[in-house]
């Protein structure tokens, strides 16, 4: 017998108006993890009022907008400010289980990143105020402690783009304004590494240490130890940047958005040749790869901003949502970090990802 019965009273998720109804039921989310703004799909049963009145649903304590409402399916806005991810869907008359949702927290904000940000071996994390072309800003990269203390890093640096440690723990910070490459060590000291790079943007390394840079007008440079420069390969040029990663087959993943809302993500063998990995996402940016082989892209995908997760097969899923998302990092502690177009959230979502290069 329920508590309810017990105490004389009739179970309100179970009955209104003297009829027996059941409450509302969520039985699947997707995608199971945003930052605010993200939208979500929650699907299920019981999910309006006679098929009228619209439920309310909550993150934590705060409402989240309803942009979409039927018996069996809301589409949903995750709420500003929100730090727990259990939502309910709340009729007025019952209320569902909580279904867990993990929710990227805002750590640092008022900064530009237009890629990844990066994480060294002892966690901390870089970041850009990137700034307009030709903009010259106070900060150029900062510095995020393991506590989230932010620190000026760099300043008087043009156009900051892509970020890359090496396996010795420099930094290397490309400048599309003036088409160089800055190494930079762990106290801040920064000097030339390459010059004429282009439009400079993506930075990746790879197994034996080479620097490869991608320059937005269609060229991927490949930069010796030695740093002898070669042209690597040729792409189709980009509206916004290229940006780069190696995956566990030794071969380099580029993305480059265009004019078109169904880029590729190309797949460039170590020999140079150019195929597409994958091709539909909308707006490919920033990008990584887990210890599976998975590769995550912030994109979008079905009409769904955020991170977008393929399989090594290419089979696409959306994982995150969240609208301007540019980039993201793993850390060793098996979180994420997304960059936004002016800030950086971390989401617990317990992935081992590749954070330095692969050896």
């Amino acid at each position: 017998m329920s508590l309810w019965k017990k105490a004389g009273k009739s179970d309100p998720s179970m009955e209104k108006h003297g009829s027996l109804q059941t409450g509302p039921t969520i039985t699947e989310v997707a995608p199971r993890a945003a930052i605010s703004g993200g939208e979500i799909c929650i699907r299920g049963n019981g999910f309006t009022e006679n098929g009228l009145v619209r439920p309310q649903v909550r993150f934590g304590d705060r409402p989240a907008s309803v942009l979409l409402s039927s018996p069996n399916r809301l589409i949903v806005r995750v709420p500003e400010g929100v730090v727990r991810g259990d939502v309910v869907v709340d009729t007025g008359s019952a209320v569902s289980a909580p279904t867990p949702v993990s929710i990227g927290i805002s750590f640092a904000e008022n900064l530009h990143p237009v890629a990844n940000p990066a994480v060294d071996a002892a966690g901390n994390i870089f970041t850009t105020f990137s700034g307009s072309r030709g903009q010259k800003t106070p900060v150029s990269v900062y510095k995020i402690e393991p506590n989230h203390t932010v620190r000026t890093f760099l300043t008087d640096l043009m156009n900051p783009t892509g970020l890359a440690f090496d396996r010795e723990g420099l930094l290397y910070v490309s400048s599309r304004m003036e088409g160089t490459i800055y190494q930079v060590t762990p106290e801040g000291r920064r000097s030339i590494y390459a010059e004429g790079m282009g439009i400079a943007t993506g930075l990746a390394f790879d197994q034996e240490g080479n620097l490869y840079v991608g320059d937005r007008s269609g060229t991927i440079f490949k930069i010796s130890r030695d740093r002898q420069i070669f042209v690597f390969a040729t792409l189709e040029p980009s509206v916004a940047a290229y940006h780069l990663a190696f995956g566990p087959d030794r071969c380099l993943y580029v993305t480059g958005p265009t004019t078109s809302s169904f880029d590729h993500i190309y797949r460039i063998l170590p020999s140079g040749e150019v195929s597409s990995f994958y091709r539909g996402l909308g707006r490919p940016q920033g990008l990584a790869f887990d210890v599976n082989g998975n590769l995550y892209v912030a994109a979008s995908l079905w009409g769904q901003r955020g991170i977008i997760r393929l399989t090594p097969d290419a089979k696409p899923e959306p994982l995150v949502s969240g609208q301007g998302i540019v980039g993201l990092a793993f850390t060793s502690h098996r979180t994420m970090i997304l960059a936004s177009n002016t800030s950086l959230y971390e989401l617990a979502i317990d992935i081992a990802g590749v954070r330095l290069p692969i050896q």
